[in-house]
């Protein structure tokens, strides 16, 4: 009688290493010292040199600042204040753009305006009023 092919995880039954050579070889990330960049850090000193020569010295260290005050007004477009189908609208946060036309008479109240929604705002006789004090600009 034959003897059947016995299989691979079959054969590899007690045998510490499964076929991966030592015991220190098939281990994961952590036997390589991380995957890709991982370890170029503060306390990588030993690998400095070669990631300042690959990428300059803006590879390490923080840079640049955000201000906590930092602010932008969303934009809206006039068609899409005509959408709404309202005839007062609040729009708190928002500055409003001069795409599209006014059907109606419409009251908008909003952070800024754009020129050209202003001019259209006045033309169909409706009302542009501001939360602030510059209601016309760039932002």
């Amino acid at each position: 009688m034959t003897a059947n092919k016995e299989k691979k995880n079959v054969k590899q039954r007690g045998g510490h290493t499964h076929g991966w050579g030592h015991k220190k070889k098939h281990r994961g990330a952590g036997s390589r010292g991380g995957r890709g960049m991982a370890g170029s850090g503060k306390r990588a000193d030993q690998n400095k040199m070669r990631v300042l020569k690959q990428f300059g010295t803006k590879y390490f260290g923080k840079h640049g600042f955000k201000s906590k005050k930092q602010f932008t007004l969303k934009s809206i477009n006039l068609y899409e204040i005509e959408k709404l189908g309202k005839d007062i609208v609040e729009l708190k946060g928002y500055k409003v753009l001069g795409t599209g036309n006014l059907t109606k008479k419409i009251k908008i109240t909003a952070n800024k305006f754009s020129k050209k929604a202003l001019e259209k705002i006045k033309k169909t006789g409706g009302e542009a009023v501001t939360y602030g004090e510059d209601n016309v600009g760039d932002n």
